[in-house]
Order: C-alpha cells, then sequence, then structure tokens
C-alpha cells in the first residue's frame, strides 16, 4: 500500500470525481444555513438537503465535496479513546436523480482498487439485507467474491433520519488491516467492534420516501449520498492506528508534546490530554474561521466547552502561560491550502481564542473562591456531599470544570452528588433539545412557497435599473397559492424577474409598486425564499391582481437610495475600525435599513472616545474624498488576489461580486451600493456598545437620517439653554455652576443625615437582647441603601464585641437586609446565610452568603418587621441546635 498525505488524499479524490463529470464544490461553512435541525454541520450531505428533497435545483446533477464537519456527541469522553473526535473532513460524490447504485458502485470500486491500488482481496463489503440488487451489484458487475459480501440489518445498512422524508439502503466498503489489529476471537468479523475490518466508505441509496403510516414509496428520481472521512481514510492508507497518528493531525499533537514537555504514548492520563487539546484546537480553530463566537447557548456554547476543555488539559500537562495561540498556526498551515478562509482569517481566529483562552483563566479564579464558600458551609454543617446543583451552577454557570471541582473536594475528604449532578446534565440537554425544536427532514417549516414550481427562480435585474416588465409567475396568501388577490388583500408575488433587492446581507428588501392593467399591489418588504425565488410583500391597493398577469416593477428610488448609502457606509466603517482597533475585527452582523445602519463586529472591549472619534474622521474623510464605487464580477480566487474581504458563513460561488470604493474598500458583496462615496452626505455615530461576548455594535446614521439626528440635538440642546436659562454658547459654564451648587447641598445632606443616623443608632442599640448567653441585635432602621446599612452593620458589630446583627431598612420602594456575625457567635451555631435565606422571602427578596455574613433585596416594606421576627426565629433555632 502507497503511503499518501491526508492533503494528497483529498485531492485525489475530488480530482477522481471531478473526471466523472462531478462538479466540484468548496466545503460549505460550518454553521448550517437555513436549516434549525443542525447547531453544526456534521456530514458531507447536511449542507446539500435542499437538493435532495427537491426545494432547490442543484448546480449540477452530480457533485463531490469535501465537507468540513463537527460532531460533539458527548464532549466529555473525547479523549478518552483514540478513535474518537469532534472534528473531521468527510468525502463525499452526490448524484440527484442522475446516476444510481451501479454507477456509485462502479466508480467507488475504481477508486478504492485502481487510484488508492488497495488490495482486493483485503477488502469487503455490506450490504442491506434486502438489497440483492445491490449484493448482485458488487459480485456480478466487480467481481467481488460472495465470502466477501455480508448482508446486515436496518440498524446498520439502512439509512433515514426522523420518521418521514428520503431513506433507503446502503452499502459499505470495509478493509480488513490484518489479524494484528484484531480480537484474536475466532469469529472476529466483519462488523466486530475491534480495529481489524475498518468501515471507510458509506455508499447511500436514496431511494424510497417514508410515510407517516410507515410505509416506503419509490421516489420518482433516487439520489446517491456516500461519505468517507478523510482522517480514518488516511489513517488507513498511512497504516497508522488513529487519526491522531495522521500526518496533518500528528503535526498538531507534536507540538503539544512540545509545548508540554512530554512524549505521547508514555502515559495514559497524558496521552489523553494530549488528544483532547489536538482535537478541540482543530474544531475550534475551524469554527473560528466560518464566524462562531464562544457563548453561553448554541454552537457558541459548544465552542466554548472545547477551548475550557482544551485549556484545562494544557494546565494537566503543565502548560504555562497561554498557548492556544500557538497552536492555531500549526492547524492553519496543515490545512490552509484547501480551506484559505483559516489563512484569511489568522489574526481574527488568534485574537479570539487568546481573549477566551484569558476569559476562562479569570474564570478558574472566580470558580475557586464559589468553591471555597462552598467547603466552608459544607464544612459548617458538617456535610461530606456537595449537591449536584452546586456542582453544575459552578460547571455550567461559571465554566468550571467539573473534574476540577471533584479533585478539588476528593483533597478536603469531601465529594459530588454524582446522580443530582448526571440529573441536571441531562435536564440542560433536553432544554437544548426543545430549543432546537421539532423540525421537518429540511430543519425549516414548509412554508406555500415550497408548493411552487422547483423550476420558478427570480432573476434579479436592479443593479441597473429600477423599473422592469415582468409577469406574476406566482401569486400566493400566506398559506395557499391563489389566482387572484382583491383590493384590501395581503398578497405574496414571484415574477422570473424583479428590480427589487431581497433582503439579505444585512440590507432590508426593497418596497415599491406592482402595477398591472387591472390593479396595483404597494410593496412593503422583498425577501428571498427557497429556490432562488425574490417574494414581494404587499397589498392591494387598487382593483385586481392575477397569476400571469403582465406588471410593471417599480422600485422606490428615495428608499432605495438612503439604504444604499447606509450600506456603502458599512464597508467605509468596517475599514476604518481595522485600521483603529487591528486586523482582527470581522463583520459579525449587520442591518442596513433607510433611516440608519447597524454594524456588528468583533472585538474584545467597548471602543474609547478617541476610537469612536477616529473611526468617524476616517469615514468622513473618504466621503470628501468623493471616492468612486465600481463593482465587478470576477472568480473567487481572483477576488482574493485583489484583497477582497469576505464575510464569515458566506458560501460564496465560483463568481463573486466586488465592491470596490476607490481601493480603500474592497469588499464581497451582493448588495446595492452608490456610485460615489460623496453621495453619502455625512456619516455620524450615535452609538457604540456590547451585545455578545467578543462582539461589539455600531448604530450609525448617513445623509438624510444624519441631518434628523443633528436637528433633534440642536432642539434639545435648545430647551436645556431655557431650562438653565442661559445663552446656547454658555451651557456648558452653566452646568457646571449648577452641579457645584448641588454637591455642595449634597455634601450637607448627608452630614444632617448621618448625624441623625447617629443618634438613631445610640437609642437602637438598647434594643440589645441575650439568647442562649449570645448579644443579638435584630432591629430595622430608617431610609438607609446598602451600603449605608452594611456600614451601620459594621459599626453595630464592632460595639457589641461578640455576637449577632440583623439589620432591616428600605429606601426607595427596596428593602435591604443585612445579617453579620462575629467568630464567636459563628462558633456557637450562627449562620447569617441561613438567617438571610429563611427571612428575605418574607419581603418579596432573596439573597444569602456565608456565615459570618450575608445580605439581601426585597420589595414589600410592610413585612419589614415580619422579616426581622423570622430572622429572631431563625437564631433561636440556630442557638437551640448546637
Amino acid at each position: 500500500m502507497k503511503n499518501y498525505g491526508l492533503n494528497e488524499l483529498r485531492e485525489m479524490y475530488l480530482s477522481f470525481f471531478e473526471s466523472k463529470g462531478h462538479l466540484r464544490k468548496k466545503s460549505f461553512p460550518l454553521v448550517p444555513q437555513n436549516d434549525n435541525s443542525l447547531l453544526l454541520i456534521n456530514a458531507g450531505m447536511a449542507p446539500l438537503k435542499p437538493y435532495f428533497t427537491g426545494q432547490e435545483v442543484p448546480p449540477k446533477t452530480r457533485m463531490t465535496t469535501c465537507q468540513k464537519c463537527i460532531r460533539t456527541g458527548d464532549i466529555e469522553n473525547i479523549g478518552k479513546t483514540a478513535r474518537h473526535g469532534t472534528f473531521f473532513e468527510m468525502l463525499g460524490n452526490f448524484s440527484f436523480g442522475d446516476y444510481f447504485k451501479e454507477e456509485a458502485i462502479s466508480w467507488a470500486w475504481e477508486f478504492v482498487t485502481k487510484v488508492l491500488e488497495l488490495p482486493e482481496d483485503r477488502l469487503y463489503v455490506s450490504v442491506y439485507e434486502e438489497d440483492q440488487p445491490t449484493a448482485e451489484i458488487w459480485h456480478e458487475k466487480m467481481g467481488v467474491p460472495r465470502d466477501h459480501i455480508v448482508f446486515m440489518g436496518k440498524e446498520d445498512n439502512f439509512w433515514e433520519v426522523g420518521v418521514t422524508g428520503p431513506c433507503g439502503p446502503c452499502s459499505e466498503i470495509y478493509f480488513d488491516r490484518g489479524p494484528e489489529f484484531g480480537c484474536d476471537s475466532p469469529t472476529c468479523a466483519v462488523g466486530c467492534d475491534c480495529d481489524r475490518y475498518l468501515e471507510f466508505w458509506n455508499l447511500v441509496f436514496t431511494q424510497f420516501d417514508r410515510q407517516e403510516d410507515g410505509t416506503y414509496l419509490p421516489l420518482p428520481k433516487p439520489n446517491i449520498d456516500t461519505g468517507m472521512g478523510l482522517e480514518r481514510l488516511a489513517a488507513m492508507m498511512q497504516g497508522v492506528t488513529s487519526i491522531f497518528d495522521v500526518d496533518t493531525v500528528k503535526a498538531i499533537r507534536d507540538h503539544v508534546c512540545e509545548l508540554a514537555g512530554v512524549e505521547y504514548g508514555q502515559s495514559q492520563k497524558t496521552d489523553m490530554s494530549i488528544r483532547v487539546i489536538t482535537d478541540h484546537i482543530r474544531s475550534a480553530t475551524f469554527m473560528a474561521s466560518d464566524g462562531v463566537l464562544p457563548s453561553n447557548e448554541g454552537r457558541g456554547y459548544v465552542m466554548r466547552r472545547l477551548i475550557r476543555r482544551a485549556v484545562r488539559h494544557g494546565k494537566l500537562l503543565g502548560i504555562e502561560g497561554l498557548f492556544l495561540k500557538e497552536l492555531v498556526k500549526t492547524v492553519v498551515d496543515n490545512s490552509k491550502h484547501e480551506y484559505t478562509e483559516l489563512e484569511d482569517k489568522f489574526d481574527y481566529i488568534v485574537k479570539l481564542l487568546t481573549v477566551e483562552e484569558e476569559n476562562f483563566n479569570k474564570t478558574i479564579e472566580q470558580g475557586l473562591n464559589i468553591l471555597t464558600t462552598y467547603i466552608e458551609e459544607l464544612e459548617a454543617k458538617g456535610e461530606k456531599v456537595l449537591d449536584g446543583v452546586a456542582c453544575f451552577k459552578l460547571y455550567d454557570t461559571y465554566g468550571f470544570p467539573i473534574d476540577l471541582t471533584r479533585e478539588i473536594l476528593e483533597e478536603k475528604g469531601l465529594a459530588i452528588d454524582e446522580e443530582a449532578f448526571k440529573d441536571e446534565m441531562e435536564k440542560q440537554k433536553q432544554r437544548g433539545r426543545d430549543a432546537r425544536g421539532e423540525t421537518n427532514y429540511m430543519g425549516s417549516d414548509e412554508t406555500v412557497f415550497h408548493k411552487l414550481d422547483t423550476n420558478l427562480s427570480t432573476q434579479f435585474v436592479g443593479y441597473h435599473t429600477l423599473e422592469v416588465e415582468s409577469t406574476i409567475d406566482a401569486l400566493t396568501t400566506e398559506t395557499e397559492i391563489i389566482e387572484e388577490a382583491k383590493e384590501g388583500m395581503d398578497v405574496y408575488i414571484v415574477s422570473k424577474a424583479t428590480p427589487f433587492y431581497a433582503e439579505s446581507g444585512g440590507q432590508a428588501g426593497d418596497v415599491g409598486t406592482i402595477t398591472t392593467a387591472t390593479g396595483t399591489v404597494e410593496v412593503t418588504n422583498t425577501t428571498k425564499a427557497v429556490g432562488g425565488k425574490f417574494v414581494h410583500h404587499g397589498k392591494v391597493v387598487v382593483g385586481t391582481v392575477k397569476q400571469g398577469e403582465t406588471a410593471t416593477f417599480k422600485v422606490n428610488s428615495v428608499v432605495r437610495l438612503d439604504s444604499a448609502r447606509n450600506h456603502s457606509a458599512t464597508h467605509l466603517l468596517q475599514k476604518a475600525l481595522r485600521e483603529v482597533v487591528g486586523g482582527h475585527v470581522e463583520q459579525a452582523g449587520s442591518n442596513v435599513t433607510k433611516d440608519r445602519l447597524r454594524f456588528d463586529y468583533t472585538h474584545f472591549e467597548a471602543l474609547s472616545a478617541e476610537q469612536i472619534e477616529r473611526v468617524e474622521a476616517i469615514v468622513n474623510e473618504k466621503i470628501l474624498s468623493a471616492l468612486d464605487i465600481t463593482t465587478m464580477e470576477t472568480s473567487i480566487d481572483e477576488a482574493r488576489k485583489m484583497g477582497a474581504m469576505a464575510l464569515f458563513g458566506e458560501k460564496y460561488g465560483e463568481v463573486v461580486r466586488v465592491v470596490d470604493m476607490g481601493h480603500y474598500s474592497v469588499e464581497l458583496c451582493g448588495g446595492t451600493h452608490l456610485i460615489n462615496t460623496a453621495q453619502i452626505g455625512t456619516f455620524k455615530i450615535v452609538s457604540e456598545s456590547g451585545v455578545a461576548s467578543g462582539v461589539r455594535r455600531i448604530e450609525a446614521v448617513t445623509g438624510r437620517g444624519a441631518i434628523h439626528y443633528y436637528q433633534e440635538i440642536e432642539k434639545e440642546l435648545n430647551e436645556v439653554a431655557k431650562l438653565v436659562k442661559a445663552k446656547k454658547d454658555g451651557i456648558t459654564k452653566k452646568v457646571e455652576h449648577l452641579m457645584a451648587e448641588s454637591k455642595e447641598l449634597q455634601k450637607e445632606n448627608d452630614k444632617l443625615k448621618a448625624e441623625m443616623a447617629k443618634a438613631e443608632a445610640e437609642n437602637i442599640f438598647d434594643q440589645v437582647q441575650e439568647i442562649a448567653g449570645l448579644k443579638v441585635l435584630v432591629a430595622a432602621l430608617p431610609n438607609m441603601d446598602m451600603n449605608a446599612l452594611r456600614n451601620m452593620g459594621d459599626t453595630f458589630k464592632d460595639k457589641l464585641g461578640e455576637g449577632v446583627v440583623v439589620l432591616a431598612s428600605s429606601q426607595d420602594e427596596k428593602v435591604s437586609l443585612v445579617a453579620m456575625a462575629t467568630n464567636d457567635a459563628v462558633s456557637a451555631g450562627i449562620h447569617c446565610g441561613n438567617i438571610i435565606k429563611a427571612s428575605a422571602p418574607v419581603v418579596q427578596g432573596g439573597g444569602g452568603g456565608r456565615p459570618n455574613m450575608a445580605q439581601a433585596g426585597g420589595k414589600d416594606a410592610s413585612k419589614m418587621n415580619e422579616a426581622l421576627q423570622t430572622a429572631t426565629d431563625i437564631i433561636k433555632e440556630q442557638l437551640k441546635n448546637n
């Protein structure tokens, strides 16, 4: 057998199927498009579902891809074996109603025996037990001996997803790696769990449509869907035992070993950590390159777990400092030839993973502090087991690894309530399943537009004209296809040609009118539907319109121009941000309307006032420079050479549209733009804020919107001038004078309050009582916030010497409760956290804390005395039980 590198094998496969008339496509992004059933792409066919279901017409009936995939399953088990990983590449060739079994099998056999030159006597195939025709193709046409054909049941050799939809039998190809990989069992054969017979290619024959009643109807046009794991194939061809020994993966593994100063294969525990880091850094790097951001939900949560698990195992290996950034380069160097986005987004990926690693290091410290509090509470109560809810909160909310919790507890002679923790984990998984919800085969809800002819698609002609004649090729309501719509009806219109831009890339859809000889529709929005259809949303405002009528489609030019101003400004804004903030800035989302622009971008801290001012100045400079805006269509490779920026998660075709603003900003974009930056007029940032971890948002206005903004500001300024009785040019000085006066008055007020509180405190100290030999002060104080109440509590506690203090107060309809205890009081059985936990609900509040100090807020001031009585009762109970 020849030893081929992983990158060589990918190219060999794709080139082979290109030679068989397949359209070779780049991998789709890991983030699914219009598919609610998946968090991340997990198979080669997943992005191609619309073609298999007939909802969209494929660019060619034969396609081949190498798709990047992530399967998370049970992340906690990754690394425990050398077999499993989260990231992998899947080779596939697909037929959408073109060829079927004989061609798929023939080409698979040709590839493995002629291209890979695998010895035929070591190849086996499995076939679905009821699929005799497939077995005959293997034997009669390919010459596979009958003793090398294995029949298996539905569980192994029949592919279906869910209860309805396309499905069919499959046939798998196995390679006998030799007895040295086997289990020495006399019954060892294809299907055995050992590593001898390696299944490496699955050919799925999608020929049935399963009905709700469980019956299988033949599909009019059967499909072919094959899948072969590239890492598994490489491991087989390179004669190694696992994916972690494959050349490109081994390079990462070796780098991990170098950073840790350890050798792979010397220790089971060390090897596990090496595998975890190797696998997870691959996944995290690829996810980052497709725009996934670490967060506490969805695919972002998956990414955060992978990064934190990698960092945790780095610590176990003794790696000091930030190390993920070192490994990113190795991942990129080994995969950038095929996945150019890795190199394009390198700076961003490094920045993102480094920030997340830094944040997790801080989280570890925070988690340790919280765990220390839990341990103190356990020891105070004389208990040995930490409840599962607390463990899960540490794990889920604070990202504190459960194995670290377990390890620290064991050092103290304590343990985790493992069953309760597992219950909480299962609840979380169920919440995730519920969040995705039940979906159909496509993973997106069926709409009326799925009922339209799949051959109907729309040609957009609105780059160069705002008016065109076309026909109303489809007319629908929200739920059904109709022939005619009368005045007052809400309708949806699809045509073969339109000048209306459909909402996409963050730009709002066009508005305008559709006019026929018999009626007029006012278009309020334009969107894209399945199969490349542009849908005009509107209402019939005059007469009637009918399906099949010729109509004039006319875009509102004023609204289009305002939207274009804001869209062109976002391009200038992104470039300016990269200049001012750094090359890691990437667009994370945008929303462009006629009124304003909203631009989300990747960055990890708020912009300073100076940075905002610089960004704004750069954009306005480019507007005043009157840069020509040109567009051109070219190949993706040529666009890359021009330095054109691409958006995260976008799947670009072979031909792309480049928008060039005077060679200053060059981006891939399908939106509508101006012809010169001067048309923007002016640009003003109105807000900058955070919207998610690692994502900031700028909102801005241009043109007419900016004029309106300045007018409103001036109106506000005039109102303030009237209120402070000053001229506009003297407002600042007048306000400063008023603030200084207010500050002096506040000081005098605080002084009077302090004197009154001191006098009140002398009286309240008379309320000290003795319970079981311990001094106890439980009292209500007037008009104090939490900070003042804590200070008063410290004063009383110091004055008591030994004892417990519980205070309550209300201010601005908010109740504050504080409990404090000296060390002797805690030794006597007092636990302030439990006192507050019991008394806070009385005032409709909640809180807690440590044995020596706790606090809470509440809403019902009328129940303060009742809450204090509850606190007294709890104190008596604690001292009695002790």
